[in-house]
């Protein structure tokens, strides 16, 4: 019986999830197919349920619903708690979350030769990948992170920690000069690709620059960094990297990093 997998999320024609797993599914002779589920936030806790009574395979959760999605699970795995974030799901007697783009994060930086230790990061956004973004950086030896807020007072509480401070993005342009900055939020996403999150002046006071937006593989953000001088990388990698672990909860399979590498490679040409 073909196995069913999915993804669920509010917007979802720029996915490349299905592309990538379709690969997977090729790579480790699984009889599978990958689907997307767009629907709007009233409907997520039913459709979990109907999920449920299809007997999926597995889904994966993409924004805007990493952590509204929690509350209509009935346990979550240690990282999942910690970062108060979910985007990947197993269905079996209970509906059990967990988080892998705490993994392909590190994955993306690793690729990318980006080294964290002692450095000053910036992150902007507080939804569920800049959750798994600060935690990661907390973990690997960061020195300073600033968490930028459109409303710092409304921040929760997996990001109030002592060695983290919110900030507004009109407060950006005090920092002074900073090693790292990273975009979590969808400015500059398709199809509004013409967005950018900051103005281009800040990014002169910094070194690196990543996106977490993989479509386009080149946003306004990243262009601008360019234009500046600095590195850069996009979350393309990161996308590979988590849907890869997913597999590691539904499947009790390890991906291997060549096939991880394969993947992404084939992807890039897109």
């Amino acid at each position: 019986m073909k196995l069913v997998y999915g993804l669920i999320g509010e917007k979802l024609q720029h996915s490349l999830s299905p592309k990538i797993h379709s690969y997977i599914h090729k790579s480790l002779g699984i009889d599978g197919k990958y689907e997307l589920f767009e629907l709007p936030l009233h409907r997520l806790g039913s459709f979990i349920q109907e999920l449920k009574h299809r007997n999926i395979s597995g889904a994966n959760v993409t924004v805007p619903f990493k952590i509204e999605v929690i509350k209509h699970l009935n346990d979550l795995s240690h990282e999942a708690k910690k970062l108060g974030s979910v985007n990947t799901i197993c269905f079996g007697d209970s509906l059990m979350g967990y988080n892998t783009d705490y993994y392909g994060f590190g994955a993306l930086l690793g690729r990318h030769d980006i080294n964290v230790i002692g450095k000053s990061a910036v992150v902007l956004g507080t939804g569920g990948s800049a959750r798994s973004t600060v935690h990661y950086l907390l973990d690997n030896g960061v020195e300073e992170i600033f968490v930028v807020s459109r409303n710092p007072e409304s921040v929760s509480s997996e990001l109030r920690l002592n060695s983290i401070k919110i900030i507004s993005y009109k407060d950006i342009s005090q920092l002074g000069s900073k090693e790292l900055i990273i975009n979590c939020t969808p400015s500059g996403m398709y199809p509004s690709i013409d967005s950018t999150p900051i103005d281009e002046d800040v990014l002169s006071d910094f070194k690196t620059a990543v996106d977490l937006i993989y479509n386009p593989t080149e946003t306004v953000f990243l262009k601008a960094a360019k234009k500046h001088g600095l590195k850069t990388a996009n979350g393309l990698y990161m996308l590979v990297a988590q849907a890869a672990a997913s597999y590691r909860f539904w499947n009790n399979i390890e991906i291997s990093h060549d096939t991880t590498e394969d993947i992404y490679t084939k992807l890039y040409k897109f």
